[in-house]
């Protein structure tokens, strides 16, 4: 029995049609035109990357700064997190009726905004304050731009497109956390934020610039939206996401006390080091692409059990730098494989409810962050040291695989039934 068998997989590419060629392809905007709006997604993808991996990196910082413990710090990973898990159905839902365009651009601006309230944070509270409101546009950011780029792109290359724009996120961490955790050590922690504020300053410019109306893409409402609610296979999606990427924050958060305490390595190479996770994410992200659209699920379960071998492997490997390193690239290679898949298939199965969907994808991204952060920041101050926070990765992303398994379960039951 394959997919197109089933009455279920009949409406879902449906609807994938509706999202990759909109009303018509002669609607499209010229090529071109599509290149420099994916571009610009791409810079917002690449400020909001820059924030979210950098206030990571910058945690050593933060917490001597503000005379508190690292895992004390880490509560403005989470509160940036909880932003995200917070604005992303919110603004999905209430904001549905807007334009497309003039959404993206009120987003990023709210984001920079929130970036230049964390620079001018007088106290460790109004810093928590500043990461819960940058959070906020977050999630509907990625998910409102994933369905532009899916409009945007070619026939059969929608999972593409949508890593295509996921590539700033990736790219950050190459490029943009290196630099501002480096500017953080240098100039301290409130300048990597600075720098962020003008790339989300970049952003709108180019928004404004580059983007067409996209008068194709429709609009819903809040009631439509908030159906999305009402499938189980978006829900189940949701889990894998926020249980399975738990693991990969849990190490992440942590990553710069990890490879100086346990690994040896000199806090001037940090920023290399996540630069190297940041070209695994890049590798990943653009082979996760070419899996979701060639494997669907069965791609995406690949990168996420990949993940859980390598997040138990850096448990050992994290006590060598040249170990540790290749770890933590392939660590982020394998993450970031099952971000294009996931988002792709909440499109899929959301039907007509696509952008409640696809923004609540990086919310459980992000509650996923929140997790793993508060976990790793747990297992540390309990006393297992800074390589218990893989362990504790590695079984959060078995736990992914369980909910991944159970969902593809269900959908070969519905397809069973539906014949």
């Amino acid at each position: 029995m394959t997919v197109t068998d089933s009455a279920f997989a009949k409406n879902v590419s449906a609807v994938r049609d509706r999202v990759s060629n909109g009303p018509s392809a002669s609607r499209r905007p010229l090529s071109t035109r599509r290149r420099l709006a994916m571009l610009a997604l791409s810079i917002g993808g690449f400020g909001i990357g820059t924030t979210e991996f950098a206030s990571m990196g910058l945690l050593p910082d933060v917490a001597q700064t503000m005379g508190i413990s690292e895992p004390s710090a880490g509560h403005m990973i989470s509160a940036y997190a909880l932003g995200v898990v917070v604005g992303a159905p919110a603004i999905a839902t209430l904001a549905a009726r807007v334009p497309r365009r003039a959404l993206l651009i009120v987003l990023m601006m709210a984001f920079t905004l929130g970036n230049l309230g964390t620079v001018f944070a007088p106290s460790f509270g109004e810093l928590v304050a500043s990461r819960f409101v940058a959070g906020l546009p977050h999630g509907a950011y990625f998910g409102i731009a994933a369905l532009v780029a899916a409009h945007l792109a070619e026939p059969g290359k929608r999972a593409k497109a949508v890593a295509l724009v996921m590539m700033g996120l990736s790219v950050a961490n190459v490029v943009g956390v290196p630099i501002a955790t480096w500017l953080g050590q240098a100039l301290g922690w409130r300048s990597a934020f600075a720098v962020v504020a003008v790339i989300g300053a970049l952003t709108v410019a180019a928004l404004i610039v580059w983007m067409p109306r996209l008068d194709g893409m429709p609009t819903t409402n809040p009631i439509t939206e908030l159906g999305a609610l009402r499938r189980g296979q978006v829900w189940m999606t949701l889990f894998v996401g926020m249980v399975g990427f738990g693991g990969m924050f849990a190490v992440y958060t942590y990553i710069a006390s990890t490879l100086t305490d346990v690994a040896g390595l000199a806090r001037a190479l940090v920023p290399v080091a996540l630069m190297i996770y940041g070209l695994g994410m890049v590798a990943g992200n653009y082979f996760g692409g070419w899996l979701a659209d060639r494997y669907q699920l069965r791609g995406t379960f690949v990168g996420l059990a990949s993940m859980a071998v390598f997040l138990a492997i850096f448990v050992v490997a994290a006590h060598n730098p040249v170990s540790a390193l290749i770890l933590v690239f392939l660590i982020g290679a394998s993450g970031s494989s099952v971000i294009p898949g996931l988002q792709t298939r909440l499109m899929d199965v959301a039907e007509d409810a696509q952008t409640l969907a696809a923004s609540l994808n990086h919310a459980a991204f992000n509650l996923a962050n929140a997790i793993g952060a508060a976990l790793g920041g747990a297992v540390i101050a309990a006393g297992f040291g800074y390589t218990a926070p893989a362990a504790v990765g590695a079984v959060l992303a078995v736990a992914g695989l369980a909910v991944l398994s159970t969902a593809m379960w269900m959908q070969r039951r519905a397809e069973v039934n539906a014949a």
